[in-house]
Order: C-alpha cells, then structure tokens, then sequence
C-alpha cells in the first residue's frame, strides 16, 4: 500500500528551522548594534555573545543538515512554475551554505585579530590563522559582506513564503509553521 504523500516538515525540521532563524536574525541584530559601540566591558561581552551565536548557528545547521538527510522534505505544490522551484533550491542551497560560511568567516576573522573564540565562556576554540591584522580587516570586510549577502537571501526566503501564503495561496508557508496542521488548498 503506497505511504500518503507528505504535506508538512516534521516536527524537529520545524524546531530546527524556527530556532536558526530566531538566532541568525537575532545575531545580525546584535552585529549591527555592537559594531558602533565604544569600546568598553559591554561591548566585549556583546561580542562574546555575537561569536556563541554564531558558533551556535554552525551547529544547528549542521544537525539540521544531517536530520535532512536522512529525512526528505515535502514536496513544493506541483502548480509551482519550473522557474520558481529552481528559485527556491537555489535560495535554499545558497542559504545553507551562507550559514556554514558566515560562522567561519566571523571565526577566521577573530582568529587573524589575535581574539580567541571561547563557546559560552568555557570551551575555548582553536584559532584558524595565525594572527595578522591586515588579514583580519580584510576578513571583517569579508564577513560584513556574506552576512549582506545572508540578510538578502533570508528576506527574500521570507517574502516567497509570504507571497505563497496570501496570493497563490498553496501550502508553501504553513508547511513550515508549528501550529498549523493541515494544507491550505489553492485559489
């Protein structure tokens, strides 16, 4: 007897998404806050903060890579012109990787400054790079511009949702919401 046709994420997909999302946009919060304070006791531990997060967002991308792995998600609605499912698993692919890539390079850029990443003040991580200050100003430039670049990326992921959800009114969005439990059925 064939299985019924998956219609939502399962239940940790869920988490794991929501959970990245509240910490990748609270941690570009925290990056725009934190780069124009003084220096001062505050704005160091704001930074320790930034860079728990952001190691935090490497690990759950992770796991949230290996969970999908081995569990497929549902399929996008087969009304979804070609252009717009090719525009999606790019968005996906390039959100993903910019999630791995962003912690690294925050991670590079510490490193090359002469700063130790310590994860919640107690595990310290070993430096990637020697230090070099003109690597690490370089790396900061590098680091401003792929979260630019995440930022773009998850607006727009927001934006198709939204637009899935009000106007072509398919199950895009609810799919990934927690509290919803059945389809939305098309126009």
């Amino acid at each position: 007897m064939p299985q019924p046709r998956q219609t939502r994420y399962d239940a940790v997909a869920i988490t794991l998404h929501w959970l990245v999302a509240i910490v990748i946009i609270g941690n570009f919060s925290l990056g725009i806050y934190m780069h124009e304070l003084p220096l001062s006791p505050w704005k160091l531990k704001i930074y320790s903060w930034h860079k728990w997060a952001g190691v935090s967002v490497f690990l759950l991308v992770a796991l949230r890579l290996a969970w999908r792995s081995q569990h497929t998600p549902p399929p996008l609605p087969a009304a979804m012109p070609g252009w717009q499912k090719k525009a999606a698993y790019a968005g996906h692919h390039t959100l993903y990787l910019l999630m791995f890539v962003v912690p690294v390079s925050g991670w590079l850029m510490s490193s090359a400054l002469g700063v130790q990443t310590v994860y919640f003040g107690v595990l310290p991580l070993p430096d990637l790079l020697d230090k070099n200050k003109e690597l690490g100003e370089v790396l900061k430039q590098v680091h401003k511009v792929l979260n630019l670049g995440m930022a773009a990326i998850v607006l727009s992921h927001a934006a198709a949702a939204l637009k899935h959800h009000y106007l072509d009114r398919d199950d895009v969005l609810t799919r990934m919401l927690p509290w919803s439990t059945t389809p939305r059925s098309p126009r």
